[in-house]
């Protein structure tokens, strides 16, 4: 069963010797179980900081972080978490990648029912054939399907996925947004049935693709400000998504530019709409 997310008042502060730098300060949200959230910000805003503390790898200075009203006091099976860099085993096949990942989630599983289930995870992420490849003889987009199958083996409540396409090519990206999409949205669930997905990216289109809602947090080291939550914005799009049907939807169009004002800053964000037009004109 899918479980709430509360982040309250929370503060991390990193402490080197004499040196003292505080990553981010009184932020607070909450996360409805199967809901899926993105972060967004510019680089240093302390996105990966408020995922570490969400995976359990970094503790508060202030502040709590609760998962069904628990405090995240460190690792946890139910939440899985899908990196940037793919992370699989390369002395291992993305078969034997998949059924590593069940055998520490589920101990008690016979081998031939890990195998079983590793390959049901594969042909989920379209991987069906490619089970005795090692990470070496596979794309880069299909390093991170295998690593999304063994996030989905691991059949945690929680998925925290930390820019988990951001060094893969645009097309492979969009093949892997709408993978998943197509897994999260699901044949028939119902959104409380669905895995709560936190999502950090620096895409702004990735994340109204993908998100109920948005959090976007900013910092500016330079005048000492830390990460802090700016504005949650709720997506106004229903699920089930797709991309070329928003795409051609004025409501995402109208969403996108509110967004982009903040986002980017609103003079910025009318000069890159100023040479949309430009090129739209050409």
């Amino acid at each position: 069963m899918c479980r709430e997310i509360e982040v309250k008042n929370l503060t991390v502060t990193y402490e080197d010797g004499r040196e003292r730098f505080c990553a981010l300060e009184d932020v607070s949200f909450t996360m409805r179980a199967g809901e899926l959230v993105s972060i967004i910000g510019s680089s240093g805003c302390g996105k990966s900081t408020l995922l570490s503390v969400l995976e359990g790898l970094r503790s508060p200075s202030s502040g709590e972080a609760l998962v069904g009203g628990e405090p995240v006091t460190g690792p946890s099976p139910e939440r899985s978490v899908v990196f940037q860099q793919y992370s699989l085993f390369p002395w291992m096949t993305a078969l034997g990648n998949v059924a590593f990942a069940l055998e520490q989630a589920q101990p008690k599983l016979k081998k031939r029912e890990r195998l079983e289930l590793a390959r049901h995870h594969l042909e989920r992420v379209g991987l069906a054939g490619f089970e005795g490849r090692y990470p070496k003889e596979l794309s880069g987009g299909q390093q991170q399907r295998v690593a999304i199958a063994r996030a989905l083996a691991e059949d945690g409540d929680i998925l925290l996925m930390d820019e988990p396409f951001g060094a893969i090519d645009a097309r492979n990206r969009a093949l892997l947004q709408d993978l998943l999409l197509e897994l999260w949205e699901g044949d028939g669930l119902l959104p409380e049935q669905r895995k709560t997905v936190v999502f950090v990216t620096h895409d702004l289109d990735e994340a109204i693709l993908l998100s109920d809602r948005i959090i976007l947090l900013e910092a500016d080291a330079s005048r000492g400000i830390p990460g802090h939550v700016r504005d949650i914005f709720t997506v106004p799009l229903p699920h089930p998504r797709h991309r070329h049907d928003l795409l051609r939807s004025p409501a995402y169009s109208a969403f996108r530019c509110a967004v982009s004002d903040i986002f980017f800053g609103e003079e910025e964000a009318s000069s890159l709409q100023f040479a949309r037009k430009e090129v739209l004109a050409a």
